[in-house]
């Protein structure tokens, strides 16, 4: 009994990840693709993994401050965030919850 429980919490977590995700994806799918003046004014990583013999992954996220002071952060591209520096102002594109690009 105990294991058929265990095993039905994993696949339901499964489940759950995996229908989180569909959404997200459908919900920036669905969001039109802005471009807007804004400045990024935070950079942040995020490093997780990496016990025992598995590689740590690393994720980047850029803070963006629009001209009416409403923020968002964006998780962006390892090659983009190093470009990007705190104070830079230019024109974003983004999609949702997506990252496009970052024009200074």
């Amino acid at each position: 009994m105990f294991i058929k429980l265990m095993f039905l919490l994993v696949i339901g977590f499964f489940v759950f990840v995996i229908f989180k995700s569909l959404k997200a994806w459908s919900t920036n799918n669905a969001s039109p693709l802005l471009s807007v003046q804004a400045a990024a004014v935070t950079k942040r990583t995020e490093v997780w993994g990496g016990s025992g013999d598995s590689s740590a992954n690393t994720s980047y996220y850029v803070t963006f401050q629009f001209q009416d002071g409403n923020r968002v952060e964006l998780m962006v591209p390892d090659r983009e965030f190093g470009l990007i520096v705190e104070g830079d102002k230019g024109q974003l594109s983004y999609q949702g919850t997506r990252f496009k690009g970052f024009v200074r």
